[in-house]
C-alpha cells in the first residue's frame, strides 16, 4: 500500500483528527516561511530577523519594526491553498476536532475552519497598546511609519513576538484537542519553535508526519511523508 493510500485509511478510520501546522502550510500559497533555504532567516536584513520581530526591538524601534512587518509579514494577498481547504472540509465532515496552528496568516480561517487556535497570533488582530481600539491587516498595511491610534496610542499586532508568552486559554485549548485526537496529524513544521512544538507529545493517538524535512518526531510517526502537503492533503477524499 502506497503512502497516500494508507493516510486516506488512517483518515478514514478516525473520528477526532487534530491537524498541528506550521509555515510549510502556507509556503504553497506564496507566503514564506522563516526557516528554510530561501526563508526569511536566510535574507540579509540590518538586523537579524528574529532580532527585529522580538518584543525589545518593537518597544525600541518601532519604525524598523513596521517597515519589516509590512514587507514580510502582511501577505494579505494570499489565498489558501490545497491543504487549507481540504482541513475546512474534513472539520465540515465532522472528522476534524481543530487545527492547531503556528501560522499568523488567518488562511486556515479564510479556507472556512472554524476551530482554529493559532499559537503564535494573528495578523488581522492589531490593537492600540493604550485605549484597546482595534484595526484590521488592510489599515495597518495602508498606514506609514508606526501606525497609531485616534486616541494616539502606539498600534501593536496580535502576533506573539520572541521574549513574549503564548497565551494560556489558546495553549490549554489546542492542550485538549491534541490529548482527545485519535489521529494528529503534524504537517508543514520542522517542529523546532518551542513552547508550541511541545504540545504534540500530549498525542496518546496515532501520528503522521507529514513535512518535507526531517524533524524530531519522525521516529515516532506511524506514517512519514515527505512531499510537498497541499499536494497530499488535496488528494485525500473526505
Amino acid at each position: 500500500m502506497g503512502q497516500l493510500e494508507q493516510l486516506q485509511q488512517m483518515i478514514d478510520q478516525s473520528k477526532r483528527i487534530v491537524f498541528f501546522g506550521g509555515a510549510g502550510v502556507s509556503t504553497e500559497s506564496g507566503i514564506p516561511d522563516f526557516r528554510s533555504v530561501d526563508g526569511l532567516y536566510n535574507q540579509t536584513y540590518r538586523y537579524p530577523p528574529e532580532t527585529i520581530i522580538s518584543h525589545s526591538f518593537f518597544e525600541e524601534n518601532p519604525e524598523e519594526f513596521y517597515d519589516f512587518y509590512r514587507a514580510k509579514m502582511l501577505c494579505l494577498d494570499a489565498q489558501p491553498n490545497a491543504a487549507h481547504e481540504k482541513l475546512a472540509e474534513l472539520e465540515k465532515a465532522g472528522k476534524l476536532l481543530a487545527v492547531v496552528t503556528q501560522n499568523i496568516d488567518g488562511l486556515h480561517q479564510q479556507a472556512g475552519s472554524k476551530r482554529v487556535y493559532e499559537l503564535h497570533g494573528s495578523v488581522h488582530r492589531n490593537y492600540c497598546q493604550r485605549c484597546h481600539k482595534s484595526y484590521s491587516a488592510q489599515e495597518i498595511l495602508d498606514s506609514h511609519g508606526v501606525p497609531r491610534c485616534s486616541c494616539g496610542g502606539v498600534i501593536k499586532p496580535d502576533v506573539v513576538l520572541y521574549e513574549e508568552s503564548l497565551d494560556g486559554q489558546t495553549i490549554e485549548n489546542a492542550i485538549k484537542a491534541i490529548s482527545q485526537a485519535d489521529l494528529l496529524i503534524i504537517g508543514g513544521t520542522s517542529l523546532a519553535v518551542y513552547p508550541a512544538a511541545g504540545l504534540v507529545r500530549y498525542c496518546s493517538g496515532r501520528l503522521v508526519v507529514l513535512n518535507k524535512s526531517a524533524t524530531p518526531m519522525d521516529g515516532q510517526a506511524d506514517l512519514l511523508i515527505q512531499q510537498p502537503i497541499g499536494e497530499v492533503l488535496g488528494a485525500i477524499q473526505v
